[in-house]
């Protein structure tokens, strides 16, 4: 049974924060809030969370997950970025945008395309995400909470609670978010190539390349 954390949206409880990193850091697997939609998120080295990810979203092996992470810095350690495309990056982020980029070293194997080695990475601007990895002190491995054969995302804390009860071991529920994902773009291969229009705006970020 998924414990469920009611977080005040713009104020999260510190006491409620600190449960859910430190769930997380035993490998929990969690469905938290973001700027654009629900997502699934575990700990980076979590193999079982991953596949519990896999499972409950019926996901191949050439799924990108993402890394999301708490601030620019942080990104920098995880994917590389070339001086061509950095200020675009930077300058769309925090924001409802995951950028392919390729990995360094310190992202695990199991976490890479296999054929690109590459991950994906965004910073949210959500607040009660954002308290989250501050506490975690690392990113959250995520992916988006759409379940097989549907078209749209959970938006409700509540309706998760209800239908995924099973397969969670804690709700994140800091309000409704909205439907639309983010917006997907590969750099791993020089020029942006936009793979999912979602909430960012692609234009915008293409034009700034």
């Amino acid at each position: 049974m998924a414990k469920y954390f009611d977080v005040h949206p713009d104020n999260p409880q510190q006491r409620s924060v600190h449960q859910i990193a430190d769930l997380i850091r035993g490998d929990a697997l969690i469905a938290y809030p973001t700027d654009s939609c629900f997502a699934l998120g575990c700990r980076l080295g979590s193999k079982e969370a991953l596949d519990r990810i896999r499972a409950i979203r019926h996901l191949d092996d050439r799924h990108h997950f993402t890394l999301m992470c708490h601030d620019f810095a942080q990104l920098g350690h995880f994917v590389t970025i070339n001086n061509a495309l950095f200020r675009a990056v930077k300058a769309s982020t925090p924001g409802p945008f995951t950028f392919i980029l390729p990995a360094t070293k310190e992202v695990p194997r199991r976490l890479l395309h296999p054929r690109k080695k590459t991950v994906g990475v965004r910073i949210t601007g959500h607040v009660t995400a954002q308290a989250i990895l501050a506490e975690l002190g690392e990113p959250l491995v995520s992916s988006t909470l759409l379940l097989p054969g549907e078209t749209e995302p959970m938006t409700h804390g509540w309706q998760i609670k209800e239908e995924l009860d099973h397969a969670l071991d804690a709700v994140v529920d800091s309000g409704d978010c909205g439907t639309e994902p983010t917006t997907v773009i590969d750099l791993s291969g020089g020029a942006p190539e936009i793979l999912r229009v979602g909430a960012g705006d692609p234009y915008r970020f293409t034009s700034e390349v």
